[in-house]
């Protein structure tokens, strides 16, 4: 039987919100593009970008103490704090337009107001909060933000948290109104079914892509399968993304263009504690967040969070990390050995050498006993019962290990975007804060592989009106960021 062969103008490999995200961005600059999604598993967002697998916090980094580390001198640095929240309101921006335009039903389906809360206890860590508080009110995007270190005024903000809470604890937190719960699931379901009822675009669940190859003519060959029929397909594209969450990375090497070479990953896997008891569910209402456990990676910060999923409200703990050899959720046990190669083992495994301290605290996760991540727990819920909370699996992370300029590997926990030189292929490696700042991310994707188009006056016309502070500063422009903020809680009906 011949093989089925597909041409089109973008193809799409992962349906998770970067992908989303991505074909929507390009399908709204150019409504003619063909466009080829290919999905491995039978449904869009069951990776990265499902509720119970993902933060969920709409990282805005008003919680998040990993994004505002204190420097040896003892200043905070706040650099990436202000990227990231600059970030969020960017993807904020491109829900809003959807919703307006009718592209996109209920926003409340997807995203909520929930406050966002930094707690920290103990003489250091209250003296550090204080400190990063000060630093982030020089920023127009950070002055709503509230500090307290009055234990009555906390009990306000989170009674659960202060529930028979040690009185003589020295305590400070944190507050913004402003923060959001996203469900990052359901916004990306939302979003490929309106990208479907698209002219040109495709999508293709249960298939499995298994190669891709640069053809002499500057295209690209990939071969996909079909899990369901055995049925194998040869898809041809001028350009491809890969937002595959942890399979990127496989994929990648499979590529084998010069800017991939070099680069590992490592995998981390995570646990929850969901609250099973509705009346302590009732009692919170934030998403708090503590200080993370020296070695830890940024998707194992502590933080005891408020949820909307599937319309219930829910209360999680963790995550908890672990190490798994998969690269996915749903992935192989031989991911991580199918992906070293000659040109990444050196990076790996001086990666390794040098992230000791991550290496013990992973195997301290791993041999946990349900006493341990109680006595974790209760030191956010101090009043929390084990019979109330019940273990949960969340997602897989893979975080990025590439080459330094002298050949060695260093451990990055942020997002990459790989891109092949002539902009025919761009890869997303990575995690946080990937899915809240998706948008941000994809624009600047855009940037690079199609350096041309977004310069022509259609696509800066429309890339305005998607996001009407394209091209600015929301930071350095208070009177316009807050005339954002105030449309975007609007039409994404947000009560602050």
């Amino acid at each position: 039987m011949a093989r089925q062969k597909i041409e089109s103008d973008i193809v799409l490999i992962g349906a998770g919100i970067m992908s989303a995200t991505l074909g929507l961005l390009l399908k709204e600059l150019n409504p003619k593009l063909k466009i080829e999604i290919f999905e491995r598993l039978d449904i869009a967002a069951a990776e990265s970008s499902d509720a119970w697998n993902n933060a969920g916090t709409g990282h805005a980094a008003f919680c998040e103490l990993n994004y505002t580390p204190e420097l040896e001198d003892g200043t905070i640095e706040t650099k990436k704090a202000v990227k990231i929240s600059e970030a969020f309101e960017v993807s904020r921006q491109l829900w809003t337009y959807l919703v307006e335009k009718g592209l996109l039903q209920d926003p409340e389906n997807f995203i909520k107001s929930v406050p966002h809360m930094s707690f920290v206890w103990g003489d250091e860590n209250v003296e550090y909060l204080k400190k990063r508080f000060e630093a982030l009110q020089q920023f127009h995007l950070f002055k709503a933000m509230e500090f307290s270190d009055d234990i009555e005024k906390i009990r306000k903000w989170a009674p659960l948290v202060m529930e028979n809470r040690n009185s003589k604890d020295k305590i400070a937190a944190t507050s913004m109104k402003f923060g959001t719960d996203v469900n990052f699931g359901t916004l990306t379901r939302s979003m490929f079914k309106y990208l479907e009822s698209l002219d040109g675009v495709t999508m293709h669940f249960h298939h499995d892509v298994y190669d891709l190859k640069k053809r002499d003519d500057g295209r690209w060959r990939i071969k996909v399968k079909d899990i369901a029929t055995g049925e194998k397909k040869k898809v041809y594209t001028p350009f491809v993304f890969i937002g595959a969450g942890g399979g990127s990375l496989l994929l990648l090497e499979k590529a084998n263009i010069p800017e991939g070479d070099g680069f590992g990953g490592f995998p981390v896997s995570g646990q929850w504690l969901k609250c099973t008891n509705l009346e302590v569910i009732k009692k919170h209402g934030a998403k708090v967040y503590g200080k993370a456990s020296v070695g830890a990676p940024p998707m194992s910060v502590p933080h005891i969070d408020t949820r909307m999923i599937d319309g219930e409200k829910a209360l999680l703990f963790g995550p908890y990390a672990g190490f798994s050899t998969k690269f996915l959720k749903n992935g192989s046990y031989f991911d991580l050995i199918k992906s070293i190669e000659l040109n990444n083992i050196k990076p790996m495994l001086s990666a390794g050498a040098k992230n000791i301290p991550l290496t013990k605290y992973l195997i301290e996760q791993v041999i946990q006993s349900s006493d341990d991540r109680l006595k974790a727990l209760q030191e956010y819920v101090p009043s929390a019962k084990k019979e109330d909370w019940v273990l949960e699996n969340a997602g897989q992370r893979v975080q990025v290990i590439k080459k330094d300029k002298d050949g060695h590997g260093i451990l990055e926990f942020g997002t990459e975007v790989v891109t092949a030189h002539d902009g025919s292929l761009a890869v997303l490696l990575g995690a946080s804060p990937g899915a809240s700042t998706a948008v941000q991310i994809m624009i600047d994707l855009i940037a690079k592989c199609f350096p041309e188009e977004i310069k022509s006056a259609t696509w800066q016309t429309k890339l305005k009106e998607i996001i009407p502070s394209y091209g600015q500063s929301l930071n350095e422009n208070p009177v316009l960021c807050d005339q954002i903020r105030l449309k975007t809680n609007e039409v994404l009906k947000l009560k602050v």
